[in-house]
């Protein structure tokens, strides 16, 4: 028996055998050529033809799967059509006088590099996409067809170095009961694609995995806890299944109930919003049981496209997703992007620490036709319904009241151009920098609202990326100083009748339920999957005893007494 410890980014247990993925051998020999035209022909070539595949793919996926992963295909289609990949390739071939192969993995090798340099998780698993293309190119120069899941006849837990998008397409999502990979973080492709399917999910595991375990041998996936357990013993597995029951019981029974309010045995209501990125998201949302939208994320609208989107685009965008809501509120968040979230059509100065640089809200302020259009879109699509806007990466009094004036800029051009629009909208500000949590005093005197970041304000107080196994238990939202500055932040805007929403993945942990609802937290916001749950949670809490709780919590040394306490304190909730 062996034990692995990886980063859960898919909460689950999965028990069976396990099914390495074999890559297509794709070798190839670097050679000189005597005409560039004719290889540059051959390149082109290549390029259309999988070009039509990912099309192929794109259409069949929107038709038969889902619209969300069908965008993975459209994005690979831009990044195909890359002219500044391409040129960089033409060139190697006209110049160096190298066969296609070559001058395709020179140029990608050098492109992943930089992209792989950047702290941004969005971006590097991005990486992930660009080789699954490359791979597809570089097949058909070099005339192979093969899928990596040959073999896969039975339910199995997948175990890569990572899965790419277009290899997830044509698997048998039946014979799957968990995925488990080298690589990845929280926002790749196999995460995303896990949470979709209700699976369990474990990533950062570590290369060993790979020689060490083998086909058809015996596995526990934890999802919940980020482990993966190589030929286990009978109690393990007994231990496993029954645990899976449990939460297959449990889960049928919290969808029952999705639509029922959040309200504590002592009569205490929290409102329940989740995070959606898209129209297919917010319908989801609202199966659910969602009571509203705590988090619209709008950069993937920039990121999936291949120019700026301009108003109008913006505006037909947030009406569809404003119009499934009717009246429930919908908090959108302005583009957070900038630094190392580059977009590829506007041109940004490179950084030397981007993850510390020009983001977010910094970013907009100084780039007004950035934000400008998408203000006037969002106040737009906002007539007759509830919209909200919220701004990034606060850190700063004077970034509030800058944005405030933009926004207020929008309106009054706006008016003057007859636009019908909303007469008031609530405007609030993410706290996911330390300096904001601990000027909150001052920062709710200029907003309506607050949501909390904890994904980043973990990562921001404790000096650690969350999505780097070898530090991944440090960057935990239940270290106590991270709890503590969320109880700092709950106490200053309520001291001025400001609500509290947290919109970070903390939210959708049941361990932190009685935390936050002790805290006073009054707005949870998560994935729209983990609703239903975490609903079940809050209603077997007592208000009043978790804020006595939270009184002794807060005094615990690390993360994990933190978790033990809660879980001694409220096994009903487990």
């Amino acid at each position: 028996m062996k034990t692995f410890n990886g980063i859960a980014i898919s909460p689950g247990i999965a028990v069976g055998p396990i099914f390495k993925i074999r890559k297509a051998d794709i070798s190839f020999q670097r050679k000189s050529i005597s005409n560039p035209q004719m290889e540059w022909l051959r390149y082109q070539e290549a390029i259309a033809i999988t070009k039509k595949q990912l099309e192929d793919l794109y259409s069949i996926i929107k038709r038969n799967v889902d619209e969300k992963d069908a965008e993975i295909f459209h994005a690979q289609l831009l990044m195909l059509e890359d002219p500044d990949l391409n040129e960089s390739i033409h060139q190697i071939i006209e110049v160096d006088h190298i066969n296609s192969e070559s001058a395709l993995m020179d140029a990608v090798n050098s492109y992943i590099a930089n992209i792989e340099s950047l702290q941004d998780e969005y971006l590097r698993g991005r990486a992930i996409d660009i080789r699954d293309v490359a791979k597809k190119v570089l097949c058909n120069l070099l005339n192979i067809k093969e899928s990596p899941f040959d073999g896969l006849c039975q339910p199995s837990i997948i175990i890569a170095d990572d899965i790419a998008p277009s290899d997830t397409a044509i698997m048998d999502k039946s014979l799957v009961l968990g995925f488990c990979t080298v690589k990845g973080g929280a926002t790749s492709h196999v995460a995303i694609l896990a949470r979709s399917m209700g699976l369990a999910a474990v990533a950062g595991i570590g290369s060993d995995i790979l020689n060490v375990s083998e086909d058809n041998n015996m596995a526990i996936l934890d999802g919940d806890q980020g482990l993966l357990v190589i030929d286990p013993d009978n109690h393990l597995i007994k231990d496993a299944l029954f645990r899976q029951n449990i939460a297959i019981i449990r889960q049928s029974q919290n969808r029952l109930h999705a639509n029922d309010p959040a309200v504590t045995i002592d009569k205490h209501k929290v409102e329940i919003f989740a995070n959606i990125g898209n129209e297919k998201e917010a319908k989801e949302a609202i199966i659910a049981g969602c009571e509203g939208i705590g988090l619209l994320r709008t950069e993937f609208i920039y990121m999936q496209s291949d120019h700026l989107p301009t108003e109008q685009e913006q505006y037909c965008i947030y009406k569809n997703i404003l119009d499934i809501f009717g009246m429930k509120p919908v908090i959108l968040r302005t583009l957070d992007i900038g630094g190392d979230k580059k977009l590829p059509y506007f041109d940004l100065p490179k950084e030397e620490n981007p993850f510390l640089g020009q983001r977010g809200i910094r970013l907009c302020l100084a780039y007004p036709e950035l934000i400008k259009p998408q203000l006037r879109a969002a106040l737009r699509a906002a007539n007759g319904h509830n919209l909200h806007i919220m701004f990034p990466m606060v850190a700063d009094i004077s970034e509030v009241k800058a944005a405030k004036e933009l926004i207020s800029v929008c309106y009054k051009e706006l008016n003057k151009e007859g636009t019908l629009i909303s007469p008031s909208i609530k405007i609030g500000i993410m706290i996911e920098i330390p300096a904001a949590a601990l000027i909150a005093d001052k920062l709710a005197k200029e907003v309506d609202f607050f949501s909390i970041g904890t994904n980043d304000l973990s990562q921001y107080t404790l000096a650690a990326d969350r999505t780097n196994a070898s530090v991944a238990n440090l960057a935990s939202a239940f270290h106590p100083a991270v709890l503590k500055l969320i109880q700092k932040i709950i106490i200053d805007a309520h001291a001025l009748g400001k609500k509290v929403g947290l919109c970070g993945e903390l939210g959708s942990e049941p361990e932190a339920a009685p935390i936050l609802l002790g805290l006073g937290l009054d707005e949870f916001s998560m994935n729209p999957v983990a609703i239903p749950g975490i609903k079940s949670v809050l209603r077997q809490l007592s208000f009043e005893n978790t804020q006595a709780f939270v009184n002794s919590v807060l005094q615990a040394p690390d993360s994990a007494s933190v978790k033990k306490m809660v879980r001694e304190s409220f096994p009903q909730i487990f």
